[in-house]
């Protein structure tokens, strides 16, 4: 039985049509309103809606969200409100309604697209994933033909927004069952959910369009446990995809957005100007004077119809967050830092007062996967400061001296949202040490990097360098009065362990009689990133079969998944550790980490 029924009126507004689609808590139906006018309603039955999907004030984040796009890519808001009906209350919001198709079905009726048409189509849904990332933050984290509708003007449509969130980095709060994983990166697989995964998803629809079936078209249906799903794609993205039917000039903006290459899109504008100018990029690789495509040496590249490129596409995201509450264990290492860095930063009038300069930056380094991303974000949080993670792609440019021009760009934008931390992801990739093998143009990035380090806390702005190889970064930037203050992340302890299990399965339907101590002792060697890999798998699993996940099911997870870091590996890095403690002797603080077992 339907919650609402043909020719019922809704607030004396709206008059239901019929129903369109059918859920556990939610439904959608066509509507018409007071002056006639079609419309699209989709109700929220608030006591069934799962809590990650509500926000704190109980408001349906989808309906909230929804009611600040303002853009022709996608569906206008129309209203919003409340009713009680026979099962409590709900929610509803009601948009425009358009007899147009589904990307999906038009493929599925005519087959693959020519490349003009498929590009337009492209071009207007990367216009408005731009207008999510950037003006809004948000993230749609479902981009697939069946959420792309073409209007009868044949403007595509991104549409669902049930999705929709900001930066994770580890348990959504939205509903991940029903994501196609064809049209998910292996990050968000993962539980990383950025701007990469959209763009990602962006360019599979893309391929979908150019060759009429996704990339790497494995057939998930008979395979049941979506763990299992996820490995059987695993495996056949370590082939490039079928490349035929796409044409030449596109291939490496493909493969690029697949992730198939070293280099990837770090911004939904540089897809956007490599699908308007196919290879353009490899062009000016290869022009052996030195010169761009168009022949500009100019530092910030071509001033005239390209200003844009040489801006920097990062998003800042608002202080606020839970801060170092959604850290698992590293207690000395979060004690230290409110007592050395946190404290100064926020009260700066007492920091004068003592006479006590602000740091400029921190090196967090270790093994991979140890949550040093993670822990600059929530340091950020911490200290009430805007946030901005930066990877090495998103600096990159197709103009002579365009990365110097970016890092300038990046710090600019970084004080003028200030107080900022920005966080540099991998930072060896950034600032390699000089030497007779690093060309000019690299040295003069790294040049770049010193200018705008200096003192860069007197802009309001605090640097958070992470790399697994810090023996790689250029020894100038680890001095006093630039990235100041090193910390080694090692591996977590037993603690640590127990805590970071029992964080991601907080809010979990589970057994009441999960052993922590027990799957903490049983992951010993495991980095961060496995532990949310393997409780992450057990809840699919669970979701799976619509059972609870237990505590054998835990178990079963871990023995399947093996730690990622060798102990040889281990070893190294700490002998690393040994040799960076001599840089101490400017001023860095001696490497503080988890304890050990």
């Amino acid at each position: 039985m339907t919650l609402l029924q043909p020719h019922q009126l809704i607030d004396g507004r709206f008059t239901v049509d019929y129903l369109i689609k059918q859920g556990a808590y939610c439904e959608t139906y066509r509507v018409t309103d007071i002056d006639g006018q079609p419309r699209f309603m989709k109700l929220y039955v608030t006591g069934r809606t799962p809590k990650g999907l509500v926000d704190a004030d109980g408001q349906v984040a989808e309906i909230v969200f929804s009611e600040r796009l303002k853009h022709k890519g996608v569906n206008a808001f129309v209203a919003r409100g409340t009713l009680m009906i026979e099962q409590g209350v709900a929610q509803y919001m009601v948009a425009e309604y358009f007899d147009g198709e589904l990307l999906a079905d038009r493929l599925q009726r005519e087959g693959p697209m020519p490349a003009d048409q498929a590009k337009a189509v492209m071009q207007a849904l990367l216009d408005t994933l731009h207008y999510l990332h950037d003006v809004h933050h948000l993230l749609h984290n479902d981009v697939t033909p069946r959420n792309v509708m073409i209007a009868p003007d044949g403007q595509p449509k991104l549409i669902d927004m049930g999705h929709l969130s900001g930066l994770v980095m580890g348990v959504p709060q939205f509903d991940v069952a029903d994501l196609d994983l064809h049209y998910c990166s292996v990050p968000a697989m993962a539980g990383l959910y950025t701007p990469r995964n959209d763009i990602f998803a962006a360019v599979a629809v893309f391929y979908t369009m150019l060759t009429g079936h996704a990339p790497w078209p494995v057939d998930l249906g008979p395979i049941e446990s979506r763990v299992e799903q996820v490995k059987a794609l695993r495996r056949a993205r370590r082939e490039h995809p079928d490349l035929k039917r796409v044409p030449g000039e596109l291939r490496d903006m493909v493969l690029k957005g697949l992730d198939c290459l070293d280099e990837r899109f770090g911004s939904v504008r540089q897809v956007t100007y490599e699908l308007s100018h196919p290879g353009a990029h490899h062009r000016e690789r290869s022009d052996s004077d030195g010169a761009t495509a168009s022949g500009t040496r100019s530092r910030h590249g071509d001033r005239g119809g390209e200003a844009a490129l040489d801006t920097v596409d990062v998003p800042v995201k608002r202080g606020g967050g839970n801060g170092f509450a959604d850290i698992a264990g590293m207690a000395e290492m979060k004690d230290m830092l409110q007592k050395r860095v946190i404290f100064i930063l926020k009260d700066r009038e007492r920091a004068e007062r003592y006479r006590l300069t602000p740091p400029n930056g921190l090196l967090l380094y270790g093994p991979p996967g140890c949550g040093k991303s993670f822990f600059a974000e929530k340091f950020a949080e911490e200290t009430g400061f805007n946030f901005m993670l930066v990877k090495a792609s998103d600096l990159g440019s197709v103009y002579i001296h365009g990365t110097q021009g970016k890092i300038a760009d990046l710090f600019r934008k970084a004080e003028q949202n200030a107080p900022t931390v920005i966080c540099f992801d991998e930072f060896d990739a950034f600032v390699p040490t000089r030497s007779g093998e690093v060309d000019n143009k690299q040295a003069g990035e790294v040049n770049e990097f010193l200018s705008q380090l200096n003192n860069c806390s007197q802009r309001g702005i605090f640097v958070i360098a992470t790399s697994n190889r810090p023996d790689m970064i250029d020894p100038a930037v680890l001095r006093t009065g630039r990235i100041d203050k090193q910390v080694y992340v090692p591996l977590p302890d037993l603690e640590a362990r127990r805590e970071m299990i029992a964080l991601h399965m907080k809010g979990r339907p589970a057994a009441d009689d999960i052993d922590y101590d027990a799957l903490a002792r049983l992951t010993e060697g495991y980095v961060s990133s496995d532990i949310t890999y393997v409780v992450n798998e057990a809840a699919m699993i669970a979701a799976f079969n619509n059972e609870l996940i237990t505590q054998q099911l835990l178990l079963t997870t871990i023995g399947g998944n093996k730690p990622s870091v060798r102990p040889d590996v281990v070893k190294q890095y700490e002998a690393m550790r040994e040799r960076m403690e001599g840089l101490g002797k400017h001023g860095s603080m001696n490497p503080v980490g988890f304890k050990a077992d």
